[in-house]
C-alpha cells in the first residue's frame, strides 16, 4: 500500500462526505488513485447502505413541489432512522429532488422511480443516488411514497 499525503485525504473526503479513515484507506489501496478511491468508498457505502435496509425508518420529511406555472406539483415522503439525519442540507435537500424528480419524470411507483437517471444528473440513477445519502449519513434512508398531481388531468381508479 501506498502511502498517501494529508492533502490528497482531505481533498477527497470533501469530494465525497465520507469519514476521513475511509478515504485514507481507500487512498492507499488504490495506490494514490483518486478516481479507483472514489470507487472503492462508493462500494464500501453501497455495500454499508445494503446492511441498513432492513432497520426502521420512523422520521424524515415530507416535500412538495410546485411547478412555476401552478399546474403541476408533487409531494415526497422520505423516510430516515433519527431526526437528527432528517435536518441534515443533504437530507433535505435529496428530498427536494425526489419532489422535482416525481413531477417531471411522472414515475408509476416508488420501484420504478429508483431505476429512473436522476434528473439532475444522468450519469446517476436514483437508486445511485440513494445509496449515497445512505452512505454519508449512515442512516436507512426510504422513498416511501408519492403522489404526482396535473391540473385538469384525469382522475384514475
Amino acid at each position: 500500500m501506498k502511502k498517501v499525503s494529508a492533502e490528497a485525504v482531505k481533498a477527497l473526503r470533501e469530494k465525497t462526505g465520507a469519514p476521513m479513515g475511509d478515504v485514507r484507506s481507500a487512498l492507499e489501496a488504490a495506490g494514490g488513485d483518486e478516481a479507483k478511491a472514489r470507487q472503492i468508498l462508493q462500494q464500501k457505502g453501497f455495500e454499508a447502505a445494503l446492511k441498513r435496509r432492513g432497520r426502521a425508518t420512523g422520521m424524515g420529511r415530507i416535500e412538495a413541489y410546485v411547478h412555476h406555472d401552478g399546474r403541476l406539483a408533487a409531494l415526497v415522503e422520505v423516510n430516515c432512522e433519527t431526526d437528527f439525519v432528517a435536518r441534515l442540507p443533504e437530507f433535505q435537500q435529496f428530498c427536494r429532488d425526489m419532489a422535482m424528480q416525481v413531477s417531471s419524470m411522472e414515475p408509476a411507483g416508488v420501484s420504478q422511480l429508483l431505476e429512473q437517471p436522476f434528473i439532475r444528473d444522468q450519469g446517476q440513477t436514483i437508486a445511485q443516488y440513494l445509496t449515497s445519502l445512505a452512505a454519508k449519513t449512515g442512516e436507512n434512508v426510504v422513498i416511501r411514497r408519492f403522489t404526482r398531481f396535473v391540473l385538469g388531468e384525469e382522475l384514475r381508479g
